[in-house]
């Protein structure tokens, strides 16, 4: 299983979830992929769209103004 990183800082709604939806994509069930980014949206967006497309939430923190969020990838992809 990988671990890949996912550099969406800077980028606004709806452009972290739709790079998340890219490179999710490209993975395999159980690959992890964490996402930094500075939206603030995106720490309900990116859970949202894993709830509707079967990944799982790891961890989701926000320090000053940066956001990480990693996602395992579900059998849904």
């Amino acid at each position: 299983m990988s671990h890949s990183i996912l550099d969406a800082r800077n980028l606004l709604c709806p452009m972290p979830v739709i790079r998340t939806q890219n490179r999710i994509a490209e993975l395999q069930p159980g690959d992890t992929l964490e996402i930094h980014a500075t939206d603030p949206g995106t720490l309900h967006d990116i859970p949202a769209w894993c709830r509707i497309h079967g990944h799982e939430i790891v961890t989701a923190t926000r320090e000053d103004s940066e956001i990480r969020v990693t996602v395992r990838v579900g059998a849904a992809t």
